[in-house]
C-alpha cells in the first residue's frame, strides 16, 4: 500500500529523530526472510534498544540528509532494513550478527557509526564493541590497577621481614 505524502512526511521525520539521536547503523538486505521472521527479529531489536525499520531508500536518504549517517546516503541500494542503535553503539550489529547465525537470509550490507561507512562485513567488529557496563568495569578495573600496585609495594618490606624472621626461627629451631 503505498504512502501518501503526509505519511511520508510523518516518517522522514521519525527516522530523522531516530538517526539524529542513534548511536551507530546497521543496514541489512532481508529479502527471503518470511513475516514470522522479521516479527521474531522485531521482539529482539525492541528488547535491546534497536529501533528497526523497513523504509524506502529515498525516505531514508532525506532522513539521513544532515547527520553523522549522511555518509551512506550512495550505499542505500536495494531492499534494506535500518537497524539504529539508540541505547548503546554495538547494539545494532550484535542483534544482526545474532540473527545472522540462525538464518542466511538476512545480509549485512552496511554499517556506519562515527560520521563513516563501512561495508557489511564490519557488523562484526560493531558487534564486538562493549555495553556501557562492561565500558566502565573495564574503565575501573584500569583505574584500581595502579592502587592496588601501590598498595603491594608499600606492603613488602613488612612482608619481606616477616619471612627472614620467620627463616631464622626455623633456622634456629633445626
Amino acid at each position: 500500500m503505498p504512502l501518501n505524502l503526509a505519511q511520508k512526511k510523518e516518517l522522514v521525520a521519525e527516522l530523522a529523530e531516530v538517526a539524529s539521536k542513534a548511536h551507530s547503523l546497521v543496514a541489512a538486505e532481508y529479502a527471503g526472510l518470511t513475516v514470522e521472521q522479521l516479527t521474531e527479529l522485531r521482539k529482539k531489536a525492541r528488547t535491546s534498544g534497536v529501533f528497526l525499520k523497513v523504509a524506502k531508500n529515498t525516505l531514508v536518504r532525506r532522513a539521513v540528509d544532515g547527520t553523522e549517517y549522511a555518509c551512506a546516503q550512495a550505499q542505500l541500494t536495494g531492499p534494506l532494513l535500518y537497524a539504529f542503535s539508540t541505547e548503546d553503539p554495538g547494539a545494532a550489529g550484535r542483534l544482526v550478527k545474532e540473527y545472522t547465525k540462525t538464518n542466511d537470509a538476512l545480509k549485512p550490507k552496511l554499517v556506519a557509526i562515527g560520521g563513516k561507512a563501512y561495508p557489511g562485513s564490519h557488523v562484526d567488529v560493531l558487534a564486538s564493541l562493549p555495553t556501557r557496563e562492561q565500558a566502565l568495569s573495564m574503565l575501573l578495573s584500569v583505574l584500581v590497577q595502579p592502587a592496588t600496585m601501590l598498595v603491594r609495594v608499600l606492603a613488602e618490606p613488612a612482608a619481606q621481614t616477616a619471612r627472614v624472621i620467620n627463616a631464622v626461627g626455623q633456622q634456629k629451631a633445626a
